[in-house]
C-alpha cells in the first residue's frame, strides 16, 4: 500500500487522569495547520461505510474521538506522482490509533466503521462546505477490497 503524496498521518495526544481525558486534534500553531473553514462530525454505524467524497478545494483534517474507522484514500489527481494509488489507515479513540489524517483536495476518501460501537469522525476542513466544493461518488467508483487486512505503518516503510 503506497503513501499518497500530500497525505499526512500525525500522532495525537490523549491526556488522561482519574477524572477522564482530553483529546487534542488541531491547533493553529501546529506546523500542518493551514486555515479554518468549518468543523463537522460524521456518525458511522457499526459496519457502515461512507464515501467516496472528493473535495475540489478543501483539505480535510480528520480524527476519530469515539470508535474505530478504516479510512481509505484514492489519489484521483492526474498530475500527482501517486495517481491511481490507494492508501488506508485506521483511526480511532484508542492510544494506538488516535491520530490526525490530513487529506489534500483531489484525494478521494471513504471510511468504514470497524469498531463495536457507533464511531464519530471529526473533520476540521480548510474550506466551508458549498455544493460546488466537493462531490460524492458511489462506493463502487474505485475498486477497493474492503475486507483485506490493513497494513501497519511498519509494513509500509
Amino acid at each position: 500500500m503506497a503513501q499518497i503524496d500530500g497525505v499526512r498521518v500525525t500522532p495525537l495526544k490523549i491526556l488522561k487522569d482519574d477524572r477522564g481525558q482530553v483529546m487534542h486534534m488541531l491547533r493553529t500553531d501546529a506546523p500542518h495547520f493551514k486555515k479554518f473553514g468549518e468543523v463537522y462530525f460524521s456518525g458511522v454505524n457499526v459496519g457502515g461505510t461512507k464515501g467516496w467524497k472528493v473535495h475540489t478545494r478543501a483539505e480535510g483534517n480528520l480524527a476519530v474521538p469515539h470508535g474505530r474507522v478504516r479510512c481509505v484514500l484514492y489519489d484521483s489527481r492526474e498530475e500527482s506522482t501517486t495517481y491511481g494509488e490507494f492508501m488506508d489507515v485506521v483511526l480511532g479513540s484508542s492510544d494506538d490509533a488516535y491520530r490526525l489524517l490530513t487529506v489534500p483536495a483531489g484525494v478521494a476518501l471513504a471510511w468504514r466503521n470497524v469498531g463495536t460501537d457507533t464511531a464519530i469522525v471529526a473533520n476540521c476542513a480548510t474550506e466551508p462546505h458549498t455544493p460546488d466544493e466537493g462531490k460524492t461518488l458511489p462506493l463502487d467508483t474505485y475498486a477497493y477490497e474492503w475486507d483485506k487486512p490493513v497494513e501497519t505503518e511498519e509494513e509500509r516503510i
